[in-house]
């Protein structure tokens, strides 16, 4: 039977493991959740299983005992292979994703499993394989409060700290990566990272490049993150040709631990809705975010600090949170919720290439505690009653 009470375990659980098969994104928001469990069981093995691809965002996560990937795609027939070598080695197993196979591999390893269910889907087969549910408020509540949903079914504190992944401590690891941010030594920088993953969640070339030359006439320097993937690369070097003078161009060339360590550094990170910039919040930089069709009370970067069972942001507007500013494009569709004006990943959203640099600029300016330019057109967080600096 699914009962409503908490699941009791007498002694703590000596093993736990999380199970979020989704994107880099979702995987390190789940690290709230891991965080809370190895407060309340500081004794407790915890793992994680993730899609192959995802696993670089808890890089030397300290709460983790290791991280198992799995292929994102493959035959039900491998899948259930894959979850019979986990066989109750678990005392529990934690399902985050409202998925058939996130919760085949939580029924497989757990002798006692929890997990979010999506409140549309028949929930019978669910409470077959799961001994408690918790319904994912995904149209109304941030992604983190709906895994932290997971915690009272075991009746632990919830805690909101999302911890970002860290730089390998190995020496020759370290050194390397010092010498690549050698032409940042000693000068004050900020971190953009201009590609996400996906077209319709992409600003413009050219504002990128005018924001270049407006970081560096305040004194700052500027450094490009992203990822190996080709078109990325390409992106970046037109961003970094298109601005000119000197910017570090390390996109492709640090692992997700050394790019959080980067910005750790930076005073002021710019990305759009991506998984670097949940990176960025995290680490606790002042984090300027590019919204547009993307709806914020579900995805906005969960800010550095804030606290679990208040929701960090509205569906509509523009302003800070903590360490966080949402900067959301214009347009009365906004935010719509879909894949582009064309309603495809590679289509392009016009609140966001529409999205005028000056409104970026003044945003950043009050990250970095600067004068507004003379011709800004008003605070950006005038359709909010209340900007809350935390």
């Amino acid at each position: 039977m699914n009962s409503t009470s908490p699941l009791s375990f007498g002694d703590a659980p000596r093993s736990v493991l999380v199970v979020c098969t989704q994107r880099i994104g979702d995987v390190l928001l789940t690290t709230a959740l891991v965080r809370s469990i190895k407060r309340q069981w500081p004794q407790a093995q915890i793992d994680m299983l993730v899609y192959q691809g995802t696993e670089g965002v808890l890089e030397n996560n300290p709460d983790l005992r290791r991280v198992i990937s799995v292929a994102r795609r493959m035959r039900w027939s491998q899948r259930l292979v894959e979850a019979a070598r986990l066989w109750r080695r678990y005392d529990l197993a934690c399902a985050t994703i409202g998925s058939s196979s996130c919760r085949l591999y939580a029924w497989a390893a757990g002798r006692k499993r929890v997990g979010l269910i999506e409140p549309h889907r028949a929930k019978r087969l669910s409470r077959f394989l799961l001994n408690r549910t918790a319904l994912d408020e995904h149209k109304r509540v941030h992604t983190v409060t709906s895994y932290l949903a997971l915690a009272p079914l075991v009746g632990i504190t919830p805690r909101a700290e999302i911890v970002a992944p860290g730089i390998a401590d190995e020496p020759g690891k370290r050194a390397a990566f010092e010498t690549r941010l050698a032409p940042l030594q000693g000068r004050p920088f900020v971190v953009l990272h201009p590609y996400p993953m996906y077209r319709y969640k992409q600003w413009r070339l050219e504002g990128w490049a005018a924001m270049i030359a407006w970081l560096r006439d305040q004194g700052y320097a500027v450094a490009l993150t992203g990822g190996p993937a080709a078109a990325e690369i390409e992106y970046a070097g037109s961003v970094a040709a298109a601005a000119g003078g000197f910017v570090l161009n390390l996109v492709g060339q640090l692992r997700l631990g050394e790019t959080a360590e980067l910005i750790r550094r930076a005073k002021l990170f710019i990305g759009p809705d991506t998984g670097a910039t949940h990176i960025a919040a995290a680490s606790g930089t002042p984090t300027l975010t590019l919204f547009g069709p993307s709806n914020p009370v579900r995805w906005g970067p969960w800010p550095a600090g804030w606290p679990a069972g208040q929701e960090p942001w509205p569906q509509i507007g523009s302003g800070r949170r903590g360490n966080v500013y949402v900067l959301q494009g214009e347009g009365a569709c906004v935010p719509c919720g879909l894949e582009g004006c064309d309603r495809h990943r590679d289509s392009e959203s016009k609140c966001l290439t529409g999205l005028d640099v000056s409104r970026v600029i003044e945003a950043a300016a009050q990250l970095l505690d600067l004068p507004l330019p003379k011709d800004a057109r008003g605070p950006v967080a005038a359709t909010w009653l209340k900007v809350d600096r935390g």
